[in-house]
Parts: C-alpha cells; structure tokens; sequence
C-alpha cells in the first residue's frame, strides 16, 4: 500500500467511527500523522529538490540580516552573559546554520555564551540539522513540540520561527443563509467530500468577534485556532527577550476582505499549486495565510508588545540587506558569482514578482525595557 491509501483508509476509519471531522483534524493528519504526514515523513520539502521554496533557499543573506537583529535584540536586553536562540520548525536547519555562522564571525561576545534550541516534529530532521550546524554542535539542543510546551523549558533569548504558523491546522468556516457554519470532511465511497454544519466550537465565533471580522453571504475563510495556542506556549516558555514571526500573511482585515471568497487554502506539490487538499495525502503541502492580527492581539493578552510589523523587504532593507549586498561587492567573487548573489537578494526584497511583500515579519517583545531595533530604522537612515 501507499502512504497516501493508507493515510487514506486511516481517515476513513475516523470518520466511520466519529462521523463528519473538521477539516482541522483532516489537515492535522495530512502534515502530521506520525511516519504518514507530510511533515512527519522522510524526504526534502524545501529548495529545488522539494516541494516549495522559501527566503533561506535564495541566499544566506536572509539569515544574516536576521543575525544583525538578534545582536541587536542581545543588545537592547543589556547584552546577558546567556543568550538562547529557539527555532520551531527548523526543517534542515538551514537558516539557523547561517544565523550562527554571522554570529560566529562577527558577534564573538553573543556567540560565546548562546545555545541554540531546536523544536522539532519530525524525528529524522535531527540528524540533518547536526549534519548541518556541526560547525557549532556544542550550542546545540533538541526539543520535541511536547517538551517545548510543558511549561518546564523556559528562556532569555530569542524565539524565531519561518513559514511555521501557515502550516497550523485550520477550520473553515462558510457565511450561508442559516449563519456561519463550519466547513466538515466526511467520506462517501472512498472519497472525500464537504459539508456544511453547525460550527465545532464557540472558540470560531470568539475568533472572529475578536477581530471584529464579519464574513459577507457566500464567502469562505480559514480560522487559525491553533496559532493563538502555540503563542501562549511560547510566551509561557520566553522569560524575556523577543519572537520573531516571519510567514505569509495579512492583517485580519486584509485576510477577511470580502474580495477573499474562497478565503487562501492552498497546496504545493513539486512547486505546482494545487487547490485540492484531498488529493495526494501527506504528500503535498496544504498551507493558509496567517492572521497577524490575531497574533499580535492574542499577545498583547500573554504580554508581549507587538514592536515591529510589516513586509519583509522592508525588514529587510532597514535591517542591514544593504550591508549585505555591499560586502559582496567588496568580495574577491567574480562577476558572474556577485551578479549570481544580486539576483538572489533581488528576489528577497522585490515586492512584486518577488518574495518582498509576500512575506511580513512580526516582532513582539516580553520584559524588554528599551528596544531599539534595526529594522524600526527609517530605510536609508
């Protein structure tokens, strides 16, 4: 059998024995049945060789500038003797080996004392991200998704995170002519359909009401309940220091727009977008635009001040990109090599065609007195 028939005859095993599931719990199963889900089995997701590419595929530039504001988070904490980076959802372990590689040539007083946290689902990642970041072995530690969410692990530091909250299971809703409904997964011989029921949880409505979101007749959208859960375990965990929130995304009233009305399920597959979620199960990506107002209200409630938020390019460009894009200039790299190198960080901070505004950051803060950032620099300034 195939891991797509047997993740298959899994879920139609749930449903014959529950009935109807949310499309939450299908797409839970989808990326993270153990050893059957797409984040939970062995192979490359990311780069040429995967399925999609993201900002630490086109050039190590991208973690660099996230290293310049790190050393500078360290800073606006008085500059503590330990210092703690945390990555959830590491994948390879790419961008955290070209932020500890910044830190470690240009950073020496950070990089003596930080150890580095990686929180991981997929217990095959483990052995790449060693292989990766042996360079620096001694600062690093593992910890399971359980294990960060204890409330035993607590840190100073850093929590940072790319392209993790849009892999969140989410629940989708629809505004019929009975109200707002949600959007269920049942199964009729071997295939998987839709229906429409009263909502699984007052927590969807809760949701929505906290955003002042309203859907129009019609219109379809995803509900994110598990963003605003992760948030609290990491700010349970955070003691001081910063998260640092980098995804694809909009605020609520973006997301929302009535001209969304088949809300941003999307799937990829081979760097091919595919609209259908029930096709080739755990074999394909199935994602959702992030509400960032959610998490910056949700985290005003846990105590984290929301200092810094918008597109990525602009992160970028106050940040230190420029910096970047002048040492390789300086470099003894050939032409076509330093043309090579400008395309690539071209592409990170275009807005159109690129992946400049299709990316926004967040920063929030927790027990920081004076932040001072570098991205909250005007550009050129």
């Amino acid at each position: 059998m195939s891991e797509d028939s047997t993740l298959r005859d899994i879920l139609d095993q749930r449903i014959a024995q529950q009935g109807r599931i949310t499309f939450a719990d299908f797409m839970a199963a989808c990326l993270y049945e153990p050893g059957l889900g797409y984040y939970t089995s062995p192979g490359r997701k990311v780069g040429a060789e995967g399925d999609f590419y993201t900002s630490i595929s086109v050039h190590a530039a991208f973690g660099r500038v996230i290293a310049r504001e790190m050393a500078q988070m360290w800073r606006c904490m008085g500059s503590p003797a330990q210092f703690t980076l945390v990555e959830c959802g590491a994948g390879n372990g790419r961008l955290a080996c070209d932020i500890i590689d910044y830190l470690a040539e240009r950073e020496p007083g950070l990089y003596g004392n930080l150890c580095l946290a990686l929180v991981e689902k997929e217990p095959s990642l483990e052995s790449a991200q060693g292989e990766m970041l042996a360079a620096h072995a001694g600062k690093i530690t593992w910890l399971s998704p359980d294990e960060f969410g204890s409330g035993r692990f607590s840190f100073s530091g850093c929590l940072y995170s790319n392209e993790l909250i849009d892999a969140l299971p989410v629940h989708r809703v629809e505004m019929t002519a009975d109200g707002l409904q949600e959007i269920y997964v049942t199964s009729n011989d071997g295939e998987f359909r839709e229906e429409n029921g009263p909502l699984s949880t007052p927590d969807i409505k809760a949701y929505l009401e906290r955003i002042s979101i309203e859907l129009r007749p019609g219109q379809q959208a995803e509900v994110n309940l598990s963003a605003p859960v992760w948030l609290a375990s990491a700010s349970k965990a955070l003691h001081k220091g910063f998260i640092l929130t980098i995804d694809y995304g909009f605020p609520a009233a973006e997301l929302f727009a009535p001209h969304r009305t088949r809300g941003t399920l999307m799937c990829y597959h081979r760097h091919q977008t595919e609209e259908n979620p029930y096709i080739r199960l755990g074999q394909q990506d199935i994602t959702a635009h992030v509400d960032f107002t959610t998490l910056m209200k949700c985290g005003e409630g846990l105590g984290l001040r929301s200092e810094w938020f918008g597109e990525q390019y602009r992160f970028l460009l106050s940040a230190g990109i420029i910096e970047e894009i002048e040492e390789v200039e300086r470099s003894s790299a050939t032409d076509e090599q330093k043309l090579k190198l400008r395309l690539a960080l071209k592409k990170l901070i275009m807005p159109e065609g690129g992946m400049g505004d299709t990316f926004r950051l967040l920063i929030q803060s927790k027990g920081v007195e004076s932040v001072r950032l570098l991205c909250q620099r005007r550009i050129g300034g």
